[in-house]
């Protein structure tokens, strides 16, 4: 698996990464703490970390921080880039710091390497949100600060809001069926090193079954999806994160990483999918 340095942090990452966003019935029944499937959800993140993945994308919502915990049990945890996320009725300071407490006791680990919010709060100043934030940074418990489905306007005021340290990443739909970010968002992030993790980097499946994707799959001897998330690796600051469902899809999607479209194929898609 190839590495690269995720924003300006200076930390290198998997240039693929794994989400462990799952559907809406998991997250419902999860919090009753009955995790379907989980057994399998836990084998998939373990393949991709033997494989070489180290980006780890949850979040308080989710239910898999659990999950997460028990497939990263016994492994390097300076190894490791852990990222989860506040939902946004926890963005006042106190709320933000207990939130961020259970999530470290979910995960078993002594910090955590990203904390996001997940969505923007606009009843809550950002700048209360991220001051708690860099409170976590200077206790040593909190590497980095990340945002999740905010608009270009709001990604400005947050990196902004933060005093002593700068927005490491942001996290959106991207994908090649779904390119809004491209207008002002990626720009701004190139600009400032900011990553961008890129959540439903596949369509939602959609690009599964694509058939614009066939010229570039024969030509490099991938598959559509493989193709499609070696399109969004090859930018500098785009860090996919596919969904770990399953050991045979994670196994599919690192074979994402360590090759390079062919001349003009980028070009070539993007006018396929524009």
């Amino acid at each position: 698996m190839r590495l690269k340095e995720f924003g300006r942090s200076g930390r290198l990452v998997s240039e693929v990464g794994m989400g462990t966003y799952y559907d809406p019935p998991w997250i419902a029944t999860a919090t009753l703490g009955w995790r379907r499937g989980g057994r399998k959800k836990v084998d998939a993140i373990r393949s991709g970390l033997e494989a070489g993945i180290n980006l780890v994308d949850t979040a308080e919502i989710y239910g898999s921080e659990p999950l997460v915990a028990e497939a990263i049990r016994g492994r390097k945890r300076d190894e490791l880039f852990i990222a989860t996320k506040a939902w946004s009725n926890h963005l006042r300071r106190d709320a933000l710091l207990r939130s961020f407490e259970k999530s470290l006791r979910r995960l078993g680990t002594g910090y955590i390497d990203l904390y996001q919010i997940h969505r923007p709060n606009g009843s809550v100043p950002i700048e209360e949100t991220m001051g708690a934030m860099e409170e976590l940074i200077r206790q040593g418990r909190l590497m980095y600060v990340g945002v999740s489905n905010f608009s270009l306007r709001r990604l400005e005021a947050a990196n902004a809001a933060l005093n002593r340290s700068q927005l490491a990443s942001v996290q959106l739909d991207y994908s090649l069926v779904h390119r809004n970010v491209e207008r002002e968002i990626l720009p701004y992030c190139d600009r400032e090193k900011i990553a961008l993790m890129a959540y439903y980097p596949l369509g939602h499946g959609r690009l599964a079954s694509d058939r614009r994707l066939d010229g570039a799959a024969t030509k490099s001897g991938k598959t559509r999806n493989q193709v499609a998330l070696r399109w969004l690796a090859d930018r500098a600051n785009v860090f996919p994160i596919p969904r770990a469902s399953g050991s045979r899809h994670v196994l599919e999607n690192i074979g994402a990483s360590g090759w390079q479209l062919a001349e003009g194929e980028a070009d070539d898609l993007e006018k396929r999918f524009s």
